[in-house]
């Protein structure tokens, strides 16, 4: 008997500690949750939303420790730039965007200006426009202006210079650049002894017949030549060789329009 009781008094000493283990479990699950929160430099709503719902999925047996609706800092939504400059930047491009809108509407009603007068004297076939990133290219082949050979503008084809250089006042003023262009057959003439002269004399002899018109200023107005050496089309053929003697006229933009895109 005496035995027994002392078994029996040794059980009832022994004291259950089976809850230190949910216990244990609950600190170091609460050690992690601090330890993130402490790293976290910037509040991120988005990340903090898919975080409770990690920890909730967790905590299956009840209540997450980190509901949706518990207060947060709400983000700065006017935070301070931390670059200034950049900003302006942006400012300044989206500025000059909109500048390269309003002249590329301006070169495109020019363009139409220009062949509208094509069109209705009938010069499709000698006169083409095109709009492009660096202006408005105005292509004359040389049979419109020139005799074979020759850099004198034809007297009944002076018309045609008189009429583009009325198109070609604009407001605000746009500086013009002319090039004269020829095909790759040679030439010696007394008075022009290579292609790259023929080019050149008549491109200048064109801008001189814009240069009539005073509504456009001499400073405005440039001309050069580049002979056969900037082709269009294959000089192995007829119709190559017609489509490279020219004279192109381009109106430059006065803003960037390579911006728009």
């Amino acid at each position: 008997m005496v035995r027994l009781a002392k078994k029996k008094k040794h059980h009832e000493d022994h004291v259950d500690e089976t809850w230190l283990i949910p216990y244990a479990d609950m600190l170091t699950l609460l050690l992690a949750l601090f330890i993130v929160l402490f790293a976290m430099s910037e509040v991120d709503a988005q990340k903090f939303k898919q975080m409770a719902s990690a920890f909730r999925n967790e905590f299956t047996s009840g209540t997450g420790v980190m509901e949706e609706q518990a207060t947060i800092p709400t983000p700065d939504t006017n935070p301070i730039p931390k670059d200034t400059e950049s900003i302006a930047l942006s400012k300044e491009e989206q500025k000059q965007l909109e500048e390269a809108k309003k002249e590329l509407e301006a070169l495109e009603e020019l363009q139409k200006k220009i062949n509208s007068y094509i069109q209705s004297n009938k010069l499709t076939s000698s006169l083409q426009t095109q709009l492009t990133e660096n202006g408005l290219l105005i292509t004359i082949l040389d049979n419109a202006l020139f005799d074979s050979g020759s850099a004198i503008v034809k007297p009944g084809s002076r018309e045609i210079g008189k009429k583009l250089s009325e198109l070609l006042v604009t407001t605000p003023p746009r500086n013009i650049v002319i090039a004269g262009h020829t095909d790759n057959v040679p030439i010696n003439k007394p008075d022009i002894q290579s292609n790259w002269e023929l080019s050149a004399f008549r491109g200048i002899n064109f801008m001189r017949v814009l240069l009539e018109n005073p509504g456009l200023k001499p400073n405005q107005v440039s001309a050069s030549g580049y002979g056969e050496y900037r082709p269009k089309a294959d000089n192995k053929t007829a119709e190559g060789r017609a489509k490279n003697r020219r004279v192109e006229v381009l109106v430059l933009p006065n803003a960037n329009l390579k911006s728009v895109k």
